[in-house]
């Protein structure tokens, strides 16, 4: 009987491996309510609260799980957020299993649920943030960031709109709204979303990411809830934000368009691509910067790695990448070494301890010179004392080596400038011309004496006539 040759089939090297679970975040974040003006908001706090501050705020028809969930879980974020503390914040009405809010219920406008974010910095003692926003959150985000600038130290924004709504988008929003509060969750709606997240096309997609996107949309939304966000989304008035050249008389530039820090990121496949032109053109072009990423238009989802790694060098580029040791002051206060900024750190150091090396071989040298001239004045001084014995015992005790008491002269009274006592042999110390003087050879030996009769000095105090 023939053996079936997938028997001998063996796998080797096999490993099992989880996607990301949504479900993790959720188990992940603290969950607080914060109380407002207009009502309690929903946040999740995901981190060491020490941390500087990271808020986050959702899109239309979403919640910060099903909005962050699957970004903030991608291993290149998880491993950036070890030094952030993320503040997920979530629309009234917008979190999961959310009540119906009341007939009566007065939902907040989109300057209002800007300004609920103080609450939040309040309730947290956070002094400054960094905004992290999506679609309706980015609109939201930078609304507070226009108004309090000193509270928000840079903006990550994706698919922002920072116009008004247009017709088209006010009439299909409209219907939208009145069909979510009459008969719930219907099949426009959905694919209205569905533009609204992916563009045109979305069947082309990932077929897992849509159908998990669409069962959201069908079952995990309050209808009615979303209508009132959807109905405060198109009542939105302009951000006024102008990007003024300076110098521009009768205008600041300050005043009109954001201070802080700006990447403005789209999808090439996003409906909001001439939306994001649209605000870079009215963004400071000396601390804002534009990005379109390929082969998506929801971005967090299809495009993780590339969003992600963009976010990082944002934050590099801000000074938040690289903890320092010690707190600083910064916009959201420990402030964060850039690699660039570590290098010329570490440059300036080297630099430091060269010029700190070359002061200290200079001194060696100096004190090698003075050592080397004590040593010569030394060598002189004995050498000229031996000379000047030899001389006054040659001569019987004649010339000007011996005073008028038979005594010898010290090297302390020698003028050795003058030749006195070391003439070469001559005895009369008169030097008379005969200038005495020290020379050195190219082999580095020292000597002492006149032109005609030189005494090489050597360690030996003794002297050493050299023939001339």
């Amino acid at each position: 009987m023939p053996v079936d040759p997938m028997d001998d089939i063996e796998l080797r090297s096999v490993q099992l491996q989880f996607p990301n679970a949504r479900g993790s975040i959720l188990e992940a974040c603290e969950q607080r309510r914060v109380p407002t003006d207009k009502g309690d908001v929903h946040v999740a706090i995901q981190g060491d609260t020490a941390k500087p501050a990271i808020i986050t705020y959702h899109d239309l028809g979403l919640n910060y799980a099903t909005s962050f969930a699957g970004f903030f879980n991608f291993p290149v974020m998880r491993g950036l957020l070890e030094n952030f503390c993320v503040y997920h914040v979530t629309a009234p009405g917008q979190e999961e299993g959310a009540p119906t809010l009341p007939e009566d219920y007065v939902y907040p406008t989109m300057d209002d649920l800007a300004a609920q974010l103080l609450f939040v910095l309040s309730h947290f003692g956070l002094k400054s943030v960094i905004g992290f926003g999506v679609g309706a959150g980015a609109n939201i985000l930078a609304r507070f960031a226009h108004a309090h600038p000193d509270k928000v130290g840079a903006l990550c924004l994706i698919n922002c709109v920072s116009t008004q709504s247009g017709w088209i988008e006010w009439g299909y929003q409209s219907f939208n709204a009145r069909f979510l509060r009459t008969k719930g969750m219907t099949q426009g709606v959905i694919d209205y979303l569905m533009w609204h997240h992916f563009g045109r096309n979305p069947e082309e997609r990932n077929h897992d990411l849509v159908q998990m996107y669409k069962q959201h949309f069908e079952r995990g939304v309050n209808p009615t809830n979303l209508a009132m966000l959807i109905n405060a989304y198109i009542h939105r008035n302009d951000l006024h934000l102008a990007r003024t050249p300076p110098g521009t008389p009768g205008s600041e530039t300050a005043a009109t368009t954001l201070k802080m820090p700006v990447i403005n990121i789209t999808g090439s496949l996003s409906p909001h691509v001439d939306d994001t032109v649209t605000f870079n053109g009215r963004l400071d072009p000396t601390n804002s910067s534009w990005m379109k990423i390929s082969d998506c238009a929801l971005v967090l989802e299809e495009q993780p790695a590339k969003l992600a790694e963009a976010f990082r060098l944002f934050l590099q580029g801000e000074g938040y990448a690289t903890p320092l040791s010690t707190p600083a002051s910064s916009p959201c206060g420990t402030k964060y070494h850039t690699y660039s900024s570590i290098f010329f750190a570490n440059f300036r150091e080297q630099q430091q301890q060269a010029m700190e090396e070359r002061d200290r071989e200079r001194e060696r040298e100096r004190d090698r010179q003075r050592q080397l001239s004590l040593r010569v004045g030394n060598r002189l001084r004995e050498t000229a004392i031996n000379c000047t014995n030899s001389n006054s015992n040659t001569t019987a005790g004649q010339g000007d080596n011996n005073n008028a008491d038979g005594r010898s002269v010290d090297g302390d009274d020698l003028d050795l400038e003058n030749g006195n006592g070391c003439a070469g042999g001559s005895g009369t110390g008169t030097g008379n011309g005969n200038r005495a003087y020290v020379t050195t050879d190219t082999s580095g030996t020292l000597y002492y004496g006149t032109q005609s009769n030189k005494i090489r000095i050597t360690e030996n105090p003794l002297p050493e006539p050299v023939s001339s």
